[in-house]
């Protein structure tokens, strides 16, 4: 079935959606073993069970993901009264003892590692041919499946994403990383809302503070869209009632609307939005902006870049946006796209700088390339290796098996025909056997060459989007606003001290003050029996001051510090000058700060900070 989407009767997402909401039995063949997803069931019964294990452990991924609010309950049925019904019972038996010996469900998730899914299937064969007896399969059983070797792996499954750029912390619970690294849903419905005044979309909130929209008819210009964009993100519906950007809100919404439908990147509606926009406004960004930077004394200029890594047969793997600074002075540097979130929109009618001797395009692309993008291509080109790695060795496996298989076959069907077999039947069989043979062979060649050639990466499809000049804020030096203008010795001097601090109470600091991430440190708490887990992590902001004043928060730190809540800290070091002073306040938005709107950024006095932290 083609995906389609939930309004579109006889596509997959239209099934998925009817059964939800209509039905409450779903019988099924093989078909529904993969590629559905029906985490709102949690009662499977097989009634006929695969040889291959592995296909039983993706019949049960169907229902046992993500989503999944319930317990789930699984009955497999066996014909125990047939030689391999008394295997495949034996093998259930194991498994369910495995699991319960080490209390998880992550026997089934790699029961392929230990039995391979044509084990049994070879057994079976050797069994009617008379070569082996039932007897010696349970054998085997039970010494293949075996609980060490399957603690063995669920270890090494938890150290090779351990090594991966994935914080064990979350594994273990704690997924406060994970949170800060997520694309959130406040920053996507923001970006919507502000999109569809361009795209013509009438949203109209069902309540204030609730998030969730009415939209209904999509209008005509984006239908062209959203045809074009059908084969990689599903076919976008004529007409939508309901919708949210927080899924969050999917379980929490009292009403349980069936038409209530979760918009994020990826979803049809959400790609053809972002798409009409980007063709909107591709020419004001090509023509370029000014903003304004309170903590700047001099001007520089922004080049923003998007570039890809392809792999050699030109297909796309990554695509990033890349942002080079200029000084005055003609010294460039990689800054993150967040930078911009850190400055004001500035007045179109001022001045410009003289940029005649600054770098021309063309040489900040060159810098671009050799202090961004062989990086880049590095990082992803190291990460193919190891996948196209994985693949080629499954293809192998895989495909080799089956030109065994049909090797034999063909052996049978030739030692009958030396046997003295002339019929015409013999001979069909023979071309028919000796076709497939040579079409499995040329798919493995061809997959390989394929494979072979995926695995050259290379730098592709350089783009300037557009250019902007960054000014002084003009403010910066007004009595109001010069208090909170960062000091850059005095940051410097602060950051220090906050890091000695954190490292003297044993965390483990990184740095990320280029990033514009709307934090500075990281800090991380080492488990005690293993340095390399961490049990928690803050994200610090520092902020420094020669004396005691009041402070202030750029838009993006106080956005951050909303998202984050208690896993956000606020660290103030008063009199940097003389004698540092260290304030922690955990969860700062609570403090009440109020928005300075002329250069948009959030303040509060030092009592509150004082008090706050106990001084």
């Amino acid at each position: 079935m083609k995906i389609g989407d939930r309004d579109t009767l006889g596509t997959r997402l239209y099934a998925e959606r009817e059964f939800k909401e209509e039905t409450q039995v779903l019988v099924a063949t093989e078909a529904a073993g993969e590629g559905i997803n029906l985490q709102f069931c949690w009662l499977m019964i097989n009634y006929d069970i695969p040889w291959n294990p592995v296909r039983l452990e993706q019949r049960m991924g169907r229902i046992h993901r993500y989503g999944q609010e319930h317990d789930c309950l699984i009955h497999n049925f066996v014909a125990s009264n047939t030689r391999e019904g008394r295997v495949l019972e034996r093998l259930l038996e194991r498994l369910k003892a495995i699991r319960l010996e080490l209390g998880t469900d992550q026997v089934f998730d790699v029961i392929g590692e230990v039995f391979p899914s044509n084990l049994l299937e070879r057994m079976f064969r050797d069994m009617y041919a008379r070569r082996i007896e039932p007897s010696d399969i349970l054998a085997r059983i039970v010494k293949e499946v075996d609980a060490d070797k399957f603690r063995k792996i669920t270890n090494s499954t938890l150290e090779g994403l351990a090594k991966k750029e994935l914080n064990l912390s979350v594994i273990i619970g704690k997924n406060a990383e994970a949170k800060e690294r997520r694309l959130v849903p406040e920053v996507i419905e923001e970006f919507f809302v502000s999109a569809s005044l361009l795209s013509g979309i009438h949203l109209k909130p069902i309540k204030v503070g609730e998030h969730i929209y009415r939209i209904g008819r999509i209008p005509r210009t984006l239908l062209p869209l959203g045809d074009q964009l059908e084969p990689m993100f599903g076919k976008l519906g004529r007409e939508y009632q309901n919708i949210v950007f927080d899924k969050e809100y999917l379980k929490k919404d009292p009403t349980k609307d069936p038409t209530l439908e979760w918009v994020t990147p990826g979803h049809p509606l959400f790609e053809a939005v972002r798409e009409y926009v980007l063709s909107r406004v591709k020419n004001d960004l090509s023509r370029g902006s000014i903003f304004y930077d309170l903590h700047s004394k001099e001007p520089y200029r922004l080049d923003v870049f998007s570039a890809s890594i392809c792999d050699g047969t030109k297909k796309e793997i990554h695509r990033r946006l890349f942002v080079v600074q200029t000084d005055l002075t003609g010294a460039m540097t990689i800054r993150q796209p967040t930078i911009f979130l850190d400055l004001s929109i500035g007045n179109t009618k001022v001045t410009l700088p003289d940029d005649s001797k600054l770098p021309s395009k063309e040489q900040v692309e060159v810098v671009l390339v050799e202090k961004a993008l062989k990086p880049f291509l590095a990082e992803i080109a190291a990460s193919r290796q190891k996948e196209i790695k994985v693949i080629t060795r499954h293809v192998k496996i895989s495909l080799e098996e089956l030109i065994h298989k049909q090797n034999m076959r063909l052996a049978d069907l030739l030692n009958q025909q030396q046997s003295g077999d002339k019929s015409p039947h013999l001979f069909g069989l023979i071309s028919q056997a000796e076709a497939h043979l040579d079409e499995l062979n040329n798919r493995l060649e061809k997959r390989l060459a394929e494979l072979k050639m995926e695995r050259n990466c290379m730098i592709d499809n350089i783009e300037h989007i557009g250019r902007a000049w960054v000014l002084p804020h003009p403010e910066r030096t007004s009595p109001d606003v010069a208090s909170i203008v960062r000091d850059e010795e005095i940051e410097k001097l602060a950051v220090q001290k906050v890091k000695e601090y954190e490292e003297s109470q044993g965390w483990v600091v990184e740095s990320v003050e280029k990033d514009n991430r709307g934090f500075d440190l990281i800090s991380r708490k080492p488990h005690p029996h293993d340095d390399k887990t961490f049990i928690e992590v803050k994200f610090i902001e520092v902020k420094g001051r020669a004396t005691i004043g009041e402070i202030a928060l750029t838009t993006n730190e106080y956005k951050t510090a909303e998202r984050l809540q208690k896993d956000y800290w606020l660290y103030v070091v008063y009199n940097c000058a003389s004698k540092p002073e260290i304030h922690r306040i955990q969860d700062p938005v609570r403090l009440g700060w109020e928005a300075l709107i002329k250069i948009e950024h959030y303040h509060v006095g030092a009592d509150k900070i004082l008090k706050e932290s106990g001084h």
